[in-house]
Parts: C-alpha cells; sequence; structure tokens
C-alpha cells in the first residue's frame, strides 16, 4: 500500500539517492559530474524545501519538491517509475497549490510528455543557464 506522508529528517539520505539517479539516468546529455557537485547545495535547499515522500512497503520510491509554487521536481525509483507515484504525489500538492509552475530540460521528453498528460501547459522556452540546455516553463493552474 502505498503511503503519501510529509517528508521527515530520517528520510534526507533516501530522498538524496532518489535525486541523484533520477538526475543522472534522465538528463544523460548533462554531464554527471554536474550533478555530482550539486549534490551538497541540493541536500542542504531540500531540507528547506516542502516535501512529499510516498512510501511503499516502509521505503520512500518517490518524492515530490516544492519551493513556495514552484515544483523544483518530482523523483521516482527506478524499479517503481510507469507505476502511478509521480502522479499520486503531484495530485496531492495540486490540493495545496492551486497553480504552480516548473522548468523541465526540452530533452527529457518523458517528463514534457508526464506534465503535458496532467494538465501542465508550456508558458515559455528558454535555456537553463547553469547547462546550457533548452528548457521549458510549465504551468499548471486549477482554477
Amino acid at each position: 500500500m502505498d503511503m503519501i506522508r510529509k517528508f521527515q529528517p530520517q528520510d534526507l539520505d533516501r530522498v538524496m539517492q532518489l535525486w541523484l539517479e533520477g538526475n543522472l539516468e534522465a538528463h544523460d546529455f548533462v554531464p554527471a559530474d554536474y550533478w555530482v557537485s550539486n549534490a551538497p547545495m541540493v541536500r542542504e535547499l531540500l531540507l528547506q524545501a516542502e516535501l512529499t515522500v510516498c512510501e511503499l512497503n516502509g521505503e520512500v520510491q518517490g518524492f515530490i519538491g516544492m519551493q513556495d509554487d514552484y515544483l523544483a521536481g518530482i523523483f521516482v525509483d527506478k524499479a517503481h517509475r510507469s507505476t502511478g507515484i509521480g502522479k499520486q504525489l503531484l495530485e496531492h500538492i495540486k490540493t495545496s497549490h492551486p497553480t504552480f509552475t516548473l522548468n523541465v530540460y526540452r530533452r527529457n521528453r518523458t517528463a514534457v510528455e508526464f506534465y503535458l498528460r496532467e494538465g501542465f501547459s508550456v508558458v515559455e522556452e528558454g535555456v537553463d543557464k547553469d547547462t546550457g540546455e533548452m528548457d521549458y516553463t510549465m504551468k499548471w493552474s486549477g482554477k
């Protein structure tokens, strides 16, 4: 049984593992050392974000991170992708955030298609200044 719950400090190592593995797999067009070198900073930022996790059989299998009305990311363990965990986490956030935005790399087609399916629209195209990769700013509004 999946359980959606608020992040607890003891979840941090697992959440960081999901973050790093997810970024390395989804963004093979970005050098791996970019993600590895940013991990310590991300670890600190995660403690300040609004995190929600999905626990399955006692282990965190996915999480979603919000910074105010900005969706910083959804990460799901590779073995549990396409099982509805990401959608459950997103639905949970939609109940408390009537409108929010996110950024996604254009080359991450799986994520772009997921967000389009979930009712997001592209509001801007740009370039991520840190990686030089083209990205989309997408918005969801429940109104």
